[in-house]
């Protein structure tokens, strides 16, 4: 039924109009000759200073890492720095752009792990799409670095490379656009249902896409005891009778959609608590409106989501977008900086669900008292990063 209990709210004017500020001049500039570029941590400013930090001083360290490869840990920057490798397969809203075009998203990644969490990391674009040719490529050059965060390679084929690399690498791995889009949105959704009054379990939820941010949310609304959960790709919900799907998407569908709910969004969203967008499908306002009161609406795509905010919110009581000119915001920004340091921080080999589920919850307790627009906190408030950094380190056990 239509949520007319529910309040409607206005979108803030003043983000908008901020947002269009921004000139295309500006753009341009601020990438001029990239944005990103190698600081010196030691003076180098004569010959002893060079004598120290290359050669001859340098073949002494050179020389106890062989011996004890351990030191690479301590006396180089590998163990501290994450690659952000990406083959530019499924870049933002673009699409499959390739290797060159998406280098600047990957800098830009990079940007906010040095600002958000004070790790280094390096931008890797590979020139292939070959599943084989990626795992071989980051496994045999490992050594430079000390966790992957896979960026834009589009399904399924990332669920193969995160798989293989995790299994071959004895570093942390994580594909920001499954996990970090998950944590983050059961952040959110952990606040939301406190402003609605409901229970996370006893939730109906709907999630629109079935790549990987999709496959991903499912997963970690799963693993906190949602049951009433179906996933829609583009011929419609996923379930156990259809014979048009495999891998990721069947095995999702064996494990979701109890009530064997068959069609789009209209089918689906009846009667529904909640529904998280991650596909570029537009969804009419009269399914938002068949939803339960107090609903939920988390329209991620970007730049358009499934619905216009503004829409969604006469009929829903929360709505939050992936866009920075509405209120909610779902930003993987909230997430990865402070699980990639909490991995590195805590020396774990694997990101788990455990540490995921650790970080969701830290970001949700970062907004003690939730309201309709802030479910969840400002990423430049200080500290976020430390207190998911913090949560991921207590969630990790030995031998992780």
């Amino acid at each position: 039924m239509t949520s007319s209990s529910s309040t409607s709210h206005a979108a803030p004017a003043n983000g908008l109009s901020q947002a269009q500020t921004i000139t295309r001049d500006e753009i341009f500039t601020a990438h001029l000759g990239g944005k990103l570029s190698v600081e010196l941590t030691q003076p180098l400013d004569d010959r002893r200073d060079l004598s120290i930090a290359y050669t001859p001083g340098v073949a002494q360290v050179s020389a106890a890492i062989a011996e004890d490869p351990a030191m690479a840990g301590s006396h180089t920057w590998a163990s501290r720095l994450v690659a952000v490798v990406s083959d530019g397969t499924a870049v933002l809203g673009l699409g499959n752009i390739g290797a060159s075009a998406s280098l600047p998203v990957m800098e830009g990644k990079s940007a906010l792990f040095k600002r958000f969490a004070g790790l280094n990391s390096i931008p890797i674009v590979l020139n292939t799409t070959d599943v084989d040719e990626i795992v071989e490529t980051i496994v045999r050059i490992s050594p430079s670095f000390g966790a992957v965060n896979l960026e834009d390679i589009s399904a399924p084929r990332c669920f193969e490379v995160e798989r293989r690399l995790i299994e071959a690498l004895d570093m942390p791995v994580m594909h920001d656009d499954q996990h970090g889009t998950a944590v983050v949105v059961l952040a959110a959704l952990i606040n939301a249902v406190e402003v609605v009054g409901k229970q996370l379990r006893d939730l109906r939820i709907v999630i629109s896409g079935a790549g990987s941010a999709g496959i991903a949310v499912a997963e970690i609304l799963l693993a906190v005891g949602v049951t009433d959960l179906i996933v829609i790709d583009s011929k419609g919900a996923l379930h156990s009778e259809r014979d048009d799907i495999a891998h990721m998407k069947l095995d999702m569908a064996q494990r979701s959609n109890p009530r064997g709910v068959s069609g789009g969004t209209e089918a689906a969203l009846a009667g529904a608590d909640v529904f998280i967008g991650v596909s570029s499908s537009q969804v009419p306002e009269a399914h938002i409106a068949s939803m339960a009161a107090g609903s939920i609406v988390f329209a991620l795509s970007n730049p358009n989501p499934e619905i216009a905010p503004d829409v969604a919110q006469k009929h829903a009581t929360v709505v939050a977008t992936g866009r920075s000119d509405f209120p909610n915001q779902i930003n993987n920004v909230l997430a990865f900086p402070g699980i990639f340091r909490g991995a590195l921080d805590a020396g774990a080999r694997r990101i788990t669900t455990e540490m995921k589920l650790a970080a969701a919850q830290a970001i949700a307790d970062l907004v003690p008292n939730p309201a309709f627009d802030e479910i969840v906190p400002n990423p430049f408030v200080p500290g976020v990063a430390e207190a998911v950094a913090r949560a991921v380190m207590g969630a990790v056990t030995p031998g992780q």
